[in-house]
C-alpha cells in the first residue's frame, strides 16, 4: 500500500458556481487547475471591453461546497461549509478576508439581494437555514460584520428563489409540503408568506423567472399531465399558457435571463437547451410561438446568467476551451444575421507552453438497446489510436458532457484517445432513460458497457490493436469494476478506478445517511437477478485479472474508504501480488472530488502513464 500527499502548485483551468451581482456588474465563481486548489474569482464585467478576473482568495484553499456570493461592488460573500458549521466571510480585492458570522445548523443557504450596492449597513443577502425540524429560517446579512438579522421562521422546507422586487422585500420561494412543491411569496419586512402559485391541488408549481418591471413570470408545473414551461402576467387575470415550442420531450429548456427591458417590447428570454453532452441556446418571445436558436459554439453552458446592454454574459465551456465567460450579442447570433463578432469567450486558459488543448467531439455509436452517446477525444482516427481508454462517468445519475475536463486531456497528451460513453442511466437522454436503472445497478448500463468494449476491442483486434483500458470514478468505477470481471478474455488491456463502491448493499452499510438516502431512491440497494449473478464486486474479485490501479481519497464524504480497502485486502487473500498485479493509492486528505481537488495533477499524471503502460509512474 502506497499513500500519496496531494499538494502541487496551482494552475487556473477549471471554473464552477459562477454567480452575478444583482446589477450584473460582477460575477464570481470557483477557480482551480491541474492541482486542484480552488479560489473565489471576481469578475469585473464592464460594458465595453474584455472581462477579467481577479482572484480573491489568494493562498486559501477553498472547498467545492463553499457558496458564493457576487456583490455589486466586486467584493464576494463566501459561505463556507464544514459539516453543520457554516463560516460565512466577505472577500474583497487586496484585503484580508472579514468574518462575518458562524453558525450552525445542518443547512444553509445564500441568496444574494437585487439591484445595485445599498447603503453602507444594507443588508447583501438573504439566508435560508434549516434544522432537524420542518422549518426554515430566514436571516438578512449585511457586510459590515454585524450579526445577521433573523427576520421569520418559516413552516416547511424552502428553496429557490426569485425577487419580485428591486428593493428586496418580496422574495419567491419554493415550499415543499406534503409531497409538493408550491411557490410563495416571502414578505421580508413582515416575515410573513403568502401563496403565490397554485395552479392545481396536486400539481409542482415553480416560478423560475420574473421582470418586476413587467410582472411577465416564467413557470414550471405539471398541472397539464407532464413538467412544462409556461408563462403568465404574475398577478394578473389571464391564465398561465404552456406554448408548445417550450414542450419539448427529452431536452431540458431552462430560462436564462430576459433582455434589458424596452418600452412598450414584447418579453425576450433566451433559454438553455439541454439534450445529450452538449446544450445550446434559443431565444423565445411569447408571440412568436418558436424557438430561434442561437448560433453558439459546441460545448457545454453554465446555465445561469445575466443579460444587460453590454450582452448576454453566461459560463461556457467546451473540450478544447477551460471553463470562462462567453458575451453574446444576441441578435447577432440569430439565424440569417449571424456573425462572428456575436460571440466572445473571456479567461479561457491555454496549457502555457503554447500548445492547444485536445478537441473532443460527440458520436452515437451501436448499443443493444438502441444508440448510445458518446464524447470521443482523438480525431476522426480515435478507434485505431495506439491506446484507447474507455472512460465510465460517476452519478449514476450524471453524464459526460461535451466540456473541458483536465484528467481526460491529460490522457490525450500521454497519446491515450478516450471514449466516454453516456450508457442508459445517464442523464440528458430523457426520463425512460436515466431511470433504466433504477433498482438495476448494474444492469442496463454493464449490458451497454459489455458491448461497447467487445465492439470495439473485436474492431482493434483486426487491426492488430491491443484492447481497450477501462477507467471509472465513483459510480463509474463500480461499472468499470463490474466490466472488467464479466469481460471476455482479451477484451480489457488494464483497469484504473477512482473511489470506487463494491456494491449497492455495502454501499449503503457503510455511507453517510444523506448517500444512503440517495442510494435508496435509486433503488441501489435492489439486487438483480439474472445468469450473471451478484453485482458485488467483492464477490468477482477472482475474476480481476487485468493489471488494475485503484485510488481512493481516505476522507472520501461519499464512498467510505473502506470500500477500496476492503477490495485490496481481498485481491491480497487471492494471492494477487500488491505492485505488480495491482497498485492500491491512498490520496491523503482528499475527499471524494479526488481528481478536482488539491493536488490532482499528481493522480492525472498517475492514472494517464497505467492507462496507457500498464505500470503506474
Amino acid at each position: 500500500m502506497s499513500t500519496a500527499t496531494v499538494r502541487t502548485a496551482p494552475q487556473a483551468l477549471r471554473r464552477l458556481s459562477f454567480t452575478f451581482a444583482g446589477d450584473g456588474s460582477h460575477a464570481a465563481c470557483l477557480a482551480a487547475g491541474a492541482d486542484g486548489a480552488w479560489q473565489v474569482e471576481s469578475w469585473r464585467l464592464p460594458e465595453y471591453g474584455e472581462a477579467a478576473p481577479v482572484v480573491l482568495s489568494e493562498g486559501r484553499a477553498e472547498s467545492l461546497r463553499s457558496q458564493l456570493a457576487a456583490l455589486p461592488d466586486g467584493r464576494v460573500l463566501v459561505c463556507r461549509h464544514d459539516g453543520d458549521r457554516h463560516a460565512l466571510v466577505l472577500l474583497s480585492p487586496g484585503e484580508p478576508e472579514l468574518p462575518l458570522a458562524d453558525m450552525r445548523l445542518p443547512g444553509l443557504r445564500m441568496l444574494a439581494m437585487p439591484g445595485p450596492a445599498g447603503a453602507a449597513g444594507a443588508p447583501v443577502a438573504v439566508l435560508l437555514g434549516t434544522d432537524t425540524r420542518p422549518v426554515t429560517t430566514v436571516w438578512l446579512l449585511a457586510a459590515d460584520g454585524s450579526a445577521p438579522r433573523e427576520m421569520a421562521e418559516l413552516p416547511g422546507l424552502h428553496g429557490g428563489g426569485v425577487w419580485l422586487d428591486a428593493t428586496g422585500r418580496l422574495l419567491a420561494l419554493d415550499r415543499v409540503a406534503d409531497g409538493m412543491v408550491k411557490t410563495v411569496v416571502l414578505d421580508l419586512q413582515l416575515g410573513s408568506t403568502t401563496p403565490l402559485l397554485e395552479l392545481g391541488g396536486t400539481s409542482n408549481d415553480r416560478l423560475v423567472l420574473f421582470d418586476p418591471a413587467t410582472g411577465f413570470g416564467m413557470l414550471r408545473s405539471d398541472a397539464p399531465g407532464a413538467d412544462r414551461l409556461g408563462w403568465a402576467l404574475i398577478g394578473g387575470a389571464d391564465p398561465v399558457r404552456f406554448p408548445d415550442c417550450l414542450h419539448q420531450p427529452g431536452r431540458l429548456l431552462r430560462p436564462i435571463a430576459l433582455a434589458p427591458p424596452a418600452p412598450g417590447a414584447e418579453p425576450r428570454v433566451v433559454l438553455q437547451v439541454d439534450h445529450g453532452a452538449a446544450s445550446s441556446l434559443v431565444l423565445w418571445q411569447p408571440g412568436s410561438g418558436r424557438l430561434d436558436p442561437l448560433a453558439v459554439p459546441p460545448g457545454r453552458l453554465g446555465a445561469v446568467g445575466h443579460w444587460s446592454p453590454a450582452g448576454l454574459r453566461m459560463p461556457y465551456s467546451a473540450p478544447d476551451r477551460p471553463a470562462a465567460l462567453a458575451t453574446l450579442d444576441v441578435d447577432a447570433l440569430l439565424p440569417g444575421t449571424a456573425r462572428p463578432d456575436g460571440w466572445r469567450l473571456d479567461g479561457s486558459a491555454g496549457p502555457g507552453d503554447g500548445s492547444r488543448w485536445q478537441s473532443a467531439r460527440c458520436v452515437e455509436l451501436a448499443g443493444p438497446a438502441g444508440p448510445v452517446e458518446a464524447v470521443v477525444y482523438g480525431g476522426e482516427h480515435w478507434l485505431s489510436a495506439p491506446h484507447l481508454v474507455l472512460a465510465l462517468h460517476g452519478g449514476p445519475a450524471d453524464a459526460w458532457r461535451l466540456e473541458f475536463d483536465p484528467a481526460l486531456q491529460r490522457m490525450t497528451a500521454q497519446g491515450l484517445a478516450v471514449l466516454a460513453p453516456n450508457q442508459r442511466g445517464s442523464t440528458g437522454y430523457g426520463t425512460e432513460f436515466a431511470m433504466a436503472i433504477r433498482g438495476a445497478w448494474g444492469g442496463p448500463d454493464l449490458d451497454d458497457v459489455l458491448a461497447l468494449l467487445e465492439g470495439v476491442a473485436g474492431q482493434r483486434a483486426a487491426l492488430g490493436l491491443e484492447p481497450p483500458a477501462l477507467f471509472g470514478v465513483s459510480y463509474g468505477a463500480f461499472l468499470a469494476l463490474l466490466a472488467a470481471a464479466h469481460a471476455p478474455a482479451g477484451t480489457v488491456s488494464r483497469c484504473a478506478v477512482v473511489a470506487p463502491f463494491l456494491s449497492g448493499a455495502r454501499l449503503l452499510a457503510e455511507a453517510s445517511p444523506p448517500v444512503r438516502a440517495l442510494t435508496t431512491r435509486l433503488g441501489g440497494d435492489l439486487p438483480i437477478d439474472d445468469a450473471r449473478g451478484p453485482r458485488d464486486v467483492l464477490l468477482l474479485a477472482h475474476r480481476l485479472r487485468t493489471p488494475l490501479l485503484v485510488v481512493h481519497g481516505d476522507r472520501d464524504e461519499v464512498v467510505p474508504v473502506g470500500q477500496s480497502r476492503l477490495l485490496r485486502h481481498e485481491l491480497l487473500r487471492l494471492g494477487r501480488a500488491e505492485g505488480a498485479d495491482f497498485r492500491y493509492v491512498e490520496a491523503a486528505g482528499a475527499g471524494h472530488e479526488v481528481l478536482a481537488e488539491e493536488g490532482a495533477a499528481v493522480l492525472h499524471e498517475l492514472l494517464a502513464r497505467f492507462l496507457r503502460t500498464g505500470r503506474p509512474a
